[in-house]
C-alpha cells in the first residue's frame, strides 16, 4: 500500500505505469465516498445468512463489497504465502502484489462509501480456500482467472439495479479496472492472451451474468451464506 503514495519512475517502465493506476484508483474511490444515497438500507445479516436486497442501492453495494471482500482475501493469501517467492518469478511477484494492493482498495472504498452515505455494510465474510494450492503457479492463477473473470460478469450484472447515476458511473470504473485484473492473469497463463476462455460474447463485450448465478459460483469460496433478494 505505501506503493501508492510514493514518487512514481519513468511513465514508460510497465510497472511504475501499473502503480500510477493504482493511486488513479484510489482517488476514484473518494468519489465514491462523498456520494449521497437517501435510500434505506434493508441488508442484514440473521442466523449466519447474508441477505442482499437489490430493490435498493446499498443491496447493490454490499454485493459487490462482499465479492472485493473475497478478491482482497484471495490475492493477500497468495503475497503472504510463504512458497510465494519461490512459485512465481519477478515481474509475476509484482503483478500479484499491485492486485493486492488494488482490490484491498477496492474492498475498503466500497465499505466507506456503504457506511458514510447512511447504510451498513455487511460483517466481514469468511473465505473458503481450502480448495487452492497456494505454492501451484496453475492453481493460484487459474483461481485468479476464475475471480477476475467473475468479478467483472458481476459488476455487469449488476448495474442494472443501481438508481444513483454516481454509484452507477463509478460501478463502471471499478469493472473497467476489474478487466484489466482479468486481461492481466490471462495472460500469464496464456501468452498473448487477452481474455478467459467463454467471457467474450459473439458481440465482442463481456458477459453479464445474474446475482444469483454469481452467488452460487462464489459460494466454494466462502464459508457464509449469501443469498439475494429482488434481483
Amino acid at each position: 500500500m505505501s506503493d501508492l503514495a510514493s514518487p512514481f519512475a519513468s511513465p514508460a517502465d510497465p510497472r511504475a505505469s501499473r502503480r500510477s493506476f493504482l493511486k488513479l484508483a484510489g482517488l476514484g474511490g473518494a468519489v465514491l465516498v462523498a456520494a449521497g444515497c437517501d435510500s434505506d438500507d434493508p441488508d442484514d445479516m440473521q442466523d449466519g445468512v447474508v441477505t442482499l436486497d437489490f430493490s435498493n442501492d446499498f443491496g447493490v453495494l454490499n454485493y459487490a463489497y462482499a465479492l472485493e471482500q473475497l478478491e482482497a482475501a484471495f490475492y493477500a493469501t497468495v503475497v503472504m504465502n510463504a512458497a510465494f517467492s519461490s512459485t512465481f518469478d519477478a515481474d509475476e511477484q509484482a503483478i500479484l502484489r499491485d492486485l493486492a494492493a488494488h482490490e484491498g482498495i477496492h474492498r475498503d472504498f466500497l465499505k466507506a462509501a456503504i457506511a458514510m452515505n447512511g447504510g451498513t455494510p455487511i460483517p466481514n465474510l469468511t473465505p473458503n480456500f481450502t480448495s487452492i494450492d497456494f505454492a501451484s503457479r496453475s492453481s493460484v492463477l487459474g483461481t485468479a482467472q476464475v475471480f477476475e473473470d467473475l468479478g467483472v460478469a458481476a459488476y455487469n450484472g449488476a448495474g442494472q439495479y443501481l438508481s444513483d447515476g454516481t454509484f452507477l458511473t463509478i460501478a463502471g470504473k471499478i469493472v473497467s479496472v476489474e478487466a484489466r485484473h482479468a486481461s492481466v492473469i490471462s495472460s500469464l497463463l496464456s501468452a498473448n492472451s487477452i481474455a478467459g476462455s467463454g467471457v467474450i460474447d459473439a458481440n465482442g463485450l463481456d458477459r453479464a451474468l445474474a446475482p444469483s448465478a454469481v452467488l452460487t459460483a462464489a459460494s466454494d469460496f466462502i464459508i457464509d451464506d449469501i443469498r439475494a433478494i429482488n434481483a
